[in-house]
């Protein structure tokens, strides 16, 4: 699983490097978001502009993230989502949980005005 993780003090960016976010790959992604979500961090920008497809265990992933933040009082930010991947949202009817940016730099502004 290709990824990459920015830290600067609240704030987590995860960049998910695989156009597939599946069976194959969400456990490594659990993982990760299971180090990342703690409770100092009070945001997780998930950078989503390389995936183009997401099946039910990749939607997992991102929803152990938004539990984990929630618990810790923090967001979860979902970033350059494709189509396809948030029609996966929308028909799960779980579009409403997340904040949608078109750039991390779109999410951190969000982010900062919050």
């Amino acid at each position: 699983m290709r990824f990459s993780v920015e830290q600067d003090d609240e704030l987590v960016i995860l960049t998910i490097k695989e156009p597939v976010l599946d069976s194959t790959n969400a456990p490594d992604v659990k993982s990760e978001l299971l180090i990342l979500c703690q409770p100092n961090v009070k945001a997780l920008v998930i950078d989503l502009s390389s995936v183009h497809f997401c099946d039910s265990q990749g939607l997992s992933s991102i929803l152990l993230a938004r539990r984990q933040m929630n618990e810790n009082e923090g967001f979860v930010v979902l970033v350059g989502v494709q189509e396809p991947v948030r029609n996966l949202f929308r028909i799960s009817q779980i579009e409403y949980l997340f904040e949608f940016h078109a750039t991390v730099a779109d999410a951190i502004t969000w982010l900062q005005t919050d």
